[in-house]
């Protein structure tokens, strides 16, 4: 059996385990690149190569770094005192997607809509606002901030490393020229058209919300340490250029700094790894460095290329490439669908001699608009009991929002970026 056959069923294995979540997505992408060794097709030295990539290790430091917010109460803080200036819901909605958006930005999608669940629920329920109206803004902010940086989701470190193997430039804020629209359409689309498609909830089905847990022995000192530290870290991330300090030792030495001077303890730290993500990043760079080796890429991509006539266009392509990363991503983890889908969005910017960056950038936009469905990302799936929703609710509000992505994308990449520069 020829690399190519091999890397190809191999694909195919990653495609439907991912899909089925039979097996951790963690373990999938490790056994693709076990198996892409034991086979012959990458040596041992590619094999583990991703595993120990300077973007792996940007995305553990800033693990430890965003968990030191959480831990110390600092997130539940911003959040409370943001929302208690609102006066009105649609006020309320607006400072939550703000906030929820920004810290998104620079931490964990998932924690920052964890720390601030509770706090809007709390507030909805004194309040007498509808839960349903102010969550699935929350979870939608937490997904759309996650395009304002490079480190603002997992997967969006997946497209720059696709760039820098490439010799193309990148930079702290890569994906904001297009991240920061698509923030500010989505307030304003749930704030003023939008906000009649936001579910009330079904009353008798919401759950308890877990009570908030109590910060108040946690010394000042460290709460504001932790965002002193991730403001420092974030200011040397944007002028790494300028300070001569890599993206990932200023990750590790805010880390380092925090857990030396007890803001977070080693324990919770090492805990805060999200080892699911590593093992899913380092697999799945073997398999795309697989990709690239044997020519199946290629081969996937001129498949689409043919399958669209001579020369096609690349915003046909473009296109493509978005809905098939959003018809994904709402049913698979964003992660895994971005790792499945950069590698060939690099191979069909190959196969036209087209600069990559606009196509690499919709596919990992597109990869993060899980907005329809209550799986397409663990923020989703928290507030499904919380809100009352059901799986219709989450289809009527979340469509709108893939389509102002798409069409934000649509019109700024090809102008940011061209393909023929």
């Amino acid at each position: 059996m020829s690399p190519t056959t091999i890397t190809l069923l191999f694909l195919v294995f990653a495609i439907i385990s991912f899909v089925l979540e039979k097996i951790p997505l963690g373990l999938t992408a490790t056994i693709v690149a076990l198996g892409l060794n034991l086979t012959g097709v990458l040596d041992t030295s590619q094999t583990f190569a991703g595993y120990i990539n300077s973007n792996v290790i940007l995305c553990v430091g800033m693990f430890v770094v965003g968990q030191a917010l959480f831990e110390t109460g600092m997130a539940n803080k911003i959040g409370g005192v943001v929302t208690k200036f609102a006066k009105s819901e649609r006020m309320l909605i607006i400072a939550i997607m703000v906030i929820v958006g920004i810290m998104s930005g620079f931490l964990s999608n998932t924690g920052t809509a964890a720390v601030l669940i509770p706090v809007v629920c709390g507030i909805a329920d004194e309040s007498g606002y509808s839960r349903g109206r102010l969550l699935m803004p929350l979870v939608f902010a937490a997904a759309l901030g996650g395009n304002l940086s490079i480190i603002g989701a997992p997967g969006n470190l997946m497209g720059v490393n696709a760039l820098q193997e490439m010799g193309e430039p990148t930079s702290f804020f890569m994906y904001a020229p297009v991240g920061i629209p698509m923030l500010a359409l989505g307030i304003l689309f749930y704030a003023t058209i939008g906000f009649g498609l936001l579910p009330h909830g079904n009353k008798e089905s919401m759950t308890e919300v877990e009570k908030q847990k109590s910060f108040d022995d946690i010394p000042s000192w460290k709460q504001t340490m932790s965002l002193v530290v991730l403001i420092v870290v974030i200011l040397a991330m944007i002028f790494e250029k300028q300070i001569g300090i890599k993206l990932q030792v200023t990750a590790c030495i805010g880390a380092c700094v925090l857990v030396l001077a007890g803001v977070i303890p080693e324990k919770e730290a090492l805990k805060s790894i999200d080892l699911k993500v590593v093992l899913l990043f380092g697999g799945s760079l073997a398999l795309a460095a697989a990709l690239e080796k044997t020519g199946a890429g290629a081969l996937i991509a001129d498949t689409i290329v043919g399958a669209l006539g001579k020369e096609p266009n690349p915003r046909v392509l473009l296109l493509v490439i978005f809905l098939v990363g959003c018809a994904l991503t709402n049913f698979m983890s964003n992660t895994a669908t971005t790792a499945l889908m950069v590698p060939i969005a690099t191979s069909l910017a190959n196969s036209l001699g087209a600069d990559p960056r606009s196509m690499i950038i919709a596919t990992v936009i597109a990869c993060s608009c899980a907005y329809a469905t209550p799986i397409g990302m663990p923020a989703n799936t928290m507030v499904v009991g919380l809100g009352g929703f059901k799986f219709n609710d989450y289809v009527k509000s979340g469509l709108p929002m893939i389509l102002i992505a798409f069409a934000v994308c649509m019109v700024l990449l090809p102008i940011l970026f061209p393909f023929y520069p």
